[in-house]
């Protein structure tokens, strides 16, 4: 092949023909995600979000080419971990996206670092691979676990509420979620937490305890299928609207549709809304809606702005899919996303960002959604990044 190629490049040279260099080859991203089960819907909207940024770009990424490969992990470590194996020994995979969920990206971390591969998450920010175990290959566009929640802690402490009840799932992010509250919380106390079993359906009886232990506030971490249960769980024992409900994850683009008036008065902390106004993000919401006839949850949002992240990676090398070329372009960050600006990786390769509170309220269309309140927190850096060793 080598020898066909020099055949006619000299061709071209003889006959006077001016000669395009050859193409690169396609570009292989492998994107596991959950699929199946109730939090199904968090990871097709990593990857309908992904996979518009993909399509608005003609197939491309950076002018390139990108094909994607899909696999669902089924929110099992296990699987995502022989997923993972598959995208790096058969598919030969340039880089890899996802997960959903910060115990599968655990489990995958490893051997994604061991392997020299790439990674950019879309949704899992797990506080290990933020501190201790950073690594110079592992991107996350997104937000770290902590920081939601941290950012709730500190609208509470401005609205003066004293004590506070803590409710999440039993498993990486939920124990994050509420580390991060705890140590922001300085002004007030937990007066009582609960970790549930990671998707549990009812949660009767740990509002019954919420109830006697009477807070000022509660604050709650339940994403996907697990928050519609939640939220109307909440409702029916008379809590709405008369205890302050401080959540993460738990009323966004994915449930709202089910829940509708349910969840109206819900307080949400993220690093991004449907209504933020800037360009990218007006586009990206109407071009979504457009497509799937639904308001984007912030995992469609995240993975939209991961995929323009590998895009200015690849813009910058030239298409080039050389490790360590790729690796100092995705460091760079050069895109503006959703947040409708750049926002810079600190050390630890997660995002230095604005951090914002949410209402859930009606917008213009009557629909239901999140209205952007309060922004405490101001180019915010995950209290990890001392941990790392990358400078």
């Amino acid at each position: 092949m080598k020898k066909m190629r020099i055949v006619y490049l000299v061709a071209g040279l003889l006959t006077g023909l001016s000669v395009t260099p050859f193409a690169l080859a396609d570009v292989k991203i492998g994107f596991v995600t959950t699929l199946t089960g109730p939090s199904g819907a968090l990871g097709q909207d990593q990857y309908d979000g992904f996979m518009l940024a993909v399509e608005k770009a003609g197939g491309k990424l950076g002018g390139q080419k990108v094909i994607v490969l899909k696999e669902d992990d089924q929110l099992k470590p296990d699987v995502g971990v022989q997923i993972v194996g598959k995208f790096i020994e058969k598919d030969k995979v340039d880089i890899i996206a996802g997960p959903t969920f910060s115990n599968v990206m655990m489990a995958i971390s490893k051997p994604v670092v061991d392997a020299n591969m790439l990674l950019v998450s879309t949704n899992a920010g797990p506080s290990e691979l933020a501190g201790k175990s950073c690594s110079a290959n592992l991107f996350f566009p997104g937000y770290q676990n902590d920081v939601q929640a941290q950012v709730l802690a500190s609208y509470s402490m401005k609205k003066g509420y004293k004590k506070i009840y803590l409710m999440a799932p039993n498993y990486q992010s939920g124990r994050d979620q509420v580390a991060g509250f705890k140590r922001t919380l300085t002004d007030g106390k937990v007066i009582g937490e609960t970790f549930t079993q990671l998707g549990q359906p009812d949660y009767s009886a740990e509002l019954l305890q919420v109830q006697a232990a009477a807070p000022d506030a509660v604050f709650a971490f339940y994403p996907g299928g697990m928050g519609v249960n939640f939220i109307k769980q909440y409702r029916q024992a008379g809590l709405m609207g008369k205890l302050p409900l401080l959540t993460v994850s738990t009323v966004d683009g994915i449930n709202l549709p089910a829940l509708k008036d349910t969840a109206l008065g819900t307080i949400a902390g993220a690093p991004w809304g449907p209504d933020f106004d800037n360009p990218v993000n007006k586009e990206f919401v109407k071009a979504f809606t457009e497509k799937y006839k639904r308001v984007p949850s912030q995992y469609a949002a995240q993975a939209y702005d991961a995929a323009l992240l590998i895009g200015s990676a690849l813009a910058s090398t030239g298409g080039s899919t050389d490790r360590n070329a790729l690796r100092a372009a995705l460091k760079k960050a050069d895109y503006v996303g959703v947040r409708g600006k750049k926002i810079p990786f600190g050390n630890n390769n997660f995002p230095i960002q604005d951090l914002f509170v949410f209402e859930v309220a009606k917008d213009a269309s009557g629909t239901v959604s999140l209205k952007t309140i309060d922004m405490p927190l101001k180019n915010f850096k995950d209290d990890y990044a001392a941990q790392c060793p990358l400078s």
